[in-house]
């Protein structure tokens, strides 16, 4: 029995014996919340997507983190050590995105010429999918323009003009385009930044100037979305993920699940109203989001590792109905990448089985000669604190990356060090600087390689990562 039924288990048979739940669905207490805890882990991506959605556009003109709805945000610089609103942010990559309503009308995306920059430009749907990825490693670096459009249109499009069908109406472009951090690199990126569009369909070809942004002034745009998702009790949860699904609606392949959210009152395409629900009933379901979030903290504990490193080279930004797994990745953080476009070893512990804590312990990590990460493009090492933000520290490095001039061994090797204090002046090139307090490490490898040594088939593995005190 999994910790997710035995939790269950023992919650319902203590008020069993009080009330049948949901009796006019004909399901019992134990099922019932059974089938809400997954309904939960389900809705997760849509849910976070929006509050990303929402604290990313909640505002009247666009600025250097954010952009109504239906523009552009061009980030340009790293993000900022305090910017929460996406967990596991990079430090390799000028952000550029948009967030868009397409279940109104079609929304036409325009990529510039990039010449030889490398850039990604996934597509996501509100499930966390992503439906398209152009970029230079898959649709070329020549001009492009791309049509994303919602659910059930149909019409014919201006040529040159590529179609992106997307099932959803809410749609994330969740660019990035390499940059090396200088500031010269940082003002030729933000000149392609420029050049990159997004307008209505009805407006393709003519002048257009977006219409004025609605703000919500109660929108928190501080606290972290992880933490307002979380936060969310069940009522608030549902009918938040009822009023998504009206325009963002399940795929065919999502119909089991459906069916079964039905049995609690979850119907997509109508409001979700826990009055229907006895007094019994909505006691019970109080319990589901921690329930839910425990089976997906613990879906991520049971992973497979390797040298202490999990990582996925199948199934992530394409999750099917591995639904736990999709919820586990959002809990991450959203926004993830095909494994083909970029694959993200995590390091929860070290190679001995324990958390990181830069208060008790300094670390190594080594790559012998020539096995650092195999990527085409770039490959980067970044350093969060256990809420996977940047790690405020007076050098201001929150990742080591291939632009970087690492000291080599004289042996070839490459040693790198994640510790609170500075491993001294001739090893500080190397340095990760660690919080005093619990840590996690991702790795990024952009383009991975296909051919050996590959972190895709297996012949390049994530070397562990050691105390040295």
């Amino acid at each position: 029995m999994s910790s997710l039924r035995r939790s269950i288990t023992a919650l319902c048979l203590a008020v069993a014996v009080a009330a049948p739940l949901a009796a006019r669905a004909g399901v019992g207490p134990i099922e019932a919340v059974k089938i809400a805890t997954e309904a939960y882990i389900y809705g997760y991506p849509l849910v976070t997507f929006d509050t990303a959605r929402k604290q990313q556009t909640n505002v009247a003109v666009p600025d250097a983190e954010h952009a109504p709805m239906g523009q552009m945000i061009r980030m340009r610089s790293y993000p900022a050590v305090d910017n929460h609103c996406c967990a596991a942010p990079n430090a390799d990559t000028l952000y550029t995105e948009a967030w868009l309503d397409v279940s109104k009308e079609p929304w036409v995306f325009s990529i510039p010429d990039m010449g030889n920059r490398y850039y990604i430009m996934p597509i996501l749907d509100g499930w966390s999918e992503v439906i398209f990825a152009a970029g230079s490693g898959t649709t070329g670096s020549k001009p492009q323009a791309y049509a994303i459009t919602g659910p059930g249109w149909k019409a014919t499009l201006p040529a040159g003009v590529k179609q992106v069908k997307s099932p959803t109406g809410m749609v994330w472009i969740l660019g990035r385009i390499y940059s090396n951090g200088t500031p010269d690199d940082y003002k030729a990126v933000h000149a392609l930044q420029d050049q990159y569009s997004i307008v209505p369909l009805s407006a393709w070809g003519k002048p257009y100037s977006p219409p004025a942004a609605a703000v919500d002034p109660a929108f928190d745009m501080k606290t972290a979305v992880r933490k307002q998702v979380n936060a969310l009790d069940i009522d608030a949860y549902f009918t938040r993920l009822a009023e998504l699904m009206k325009t963002s609606p399940p795929t065919a392949q999502d119909a089991p699940m459906v069916a079964n959210m039905a049995k609690i009152g979850l119907v997509p395409g109508k409001d979700y109203d826990s009055s229907k629900l006895g007094v019994i009933d909505r006691e019970v379901l109080k319990v589901v989001p921690k329930l839910a979030l425990l089976e997906m903290g613990v879906h991520l504990k049971r992973q497979k590792t390797t040298n202490g490193w999990l990582f996925f080279t199948t199934g992530v930004g394409n999750f099917g109905t591995d639904y736990l797994t999709r919820g586990m990745a959002n809990l991450l953080g959203p926004g993830w990448n095909r494994a083909q476009d970029a694959v993200y070893p995590l390091s929860l512990k070290d190679a001995h089985g324990d958390e990181y804590d830069g208060s008790k312990y300094k670390y190594v990590v080594r790559f012998e000669k020539g096995k650092l990460p195999p990527a085409n493009v770039f490959w980067s090492l970044t350093l969060y604190d256990e809420n996977y933000f940047f790690v405020p520290n007076a050098i201001n490095r929150y990742d080591l990356a291939q632009r970087d001039k690492l000291i080599t061994n004289p042996d070839g090797s490459v040693d790198m060090y994640m510790q609170a204090e500075s491993p001294g002046k001739d090893k500080e090139a190397n340095w990760l600087p660690a919080p005093k307090g619990k840590f996690v490490l991702v790795m990024r490898i952009y383009q991975p390689r296909k051919s050996a040594p590959s972190i895709l088939d297996g012949t390049w593995k994530p070397p562990p990562v050691r105390k040295t005190q």
